[in-house]
């Protein structure tokens, strides 16, 4: 394994936390079109406590799998083009092979889903992988590593 200093946890979960804040954003946004959409095609809504929303299903078969898109697309676009989200540029952090190129696409996936799948917890296998990695990079081969100072 190259000697690039893997990524702190510290600055990987301030990288996450970043990022979380713009994907929640653009969640929100599209969540709320959606609905509006939804409202405005003339399909019945359901009414819960006097408020209009739209059924069950709407939110488990349009909303949650548009959710999960947006957070694969976000992370495979930056990913795959340079190694760093917009959070991990601040924290001078970048996700990457062990040749130091971007990911692939299979690789972004494997990512997101380890990570959605433990709820982050994956990060916590820094502590116990010699090379510091989490379980996200373990299983999707590859490395998060610390970018120096110019």
């Amino acid at each position: 394994m190259p000697s690039s200093s893997a990524a702190p946890l510290w600055r990987r979960l301030a990288a996450l936390g970043y990022d979380s804040l713009l994907l929640g954003g653009v969640i929100f946004v599209t969540a709320g079109f959606l609905i509006w959409l939804y409202g405005a095609s003339g399909m019945p809504m359901a009414e819960l406590n006097g408020v209009q929303h739209p059924p069950a299903w709407f939110s488990q078969w349009v909303i949650f799998p548009t959710m999960m898109l947006i957070i694969l697309g976000f992370y495979n676009f930056f990913w795959r083009r340079g190694g760093q989200t917009l959070g991990m540029r601040a924290w001078r952090i970048r996700c990457e092979r062990f040749d130091g190129r971007p990911l692939r696409f299979w690789q972004t996936l494997v990512r997101c889903a380890a990570g959605l799948a433990t709820l982050g917890t994956g990060y916590l296998f820094v502590f116990i992988n010699q090379h510091r990695q989490s379980l996200q990079d373990v299983l999707s081969q590859t490395r998060t590593v610390q970018i120096p100072k110019d």
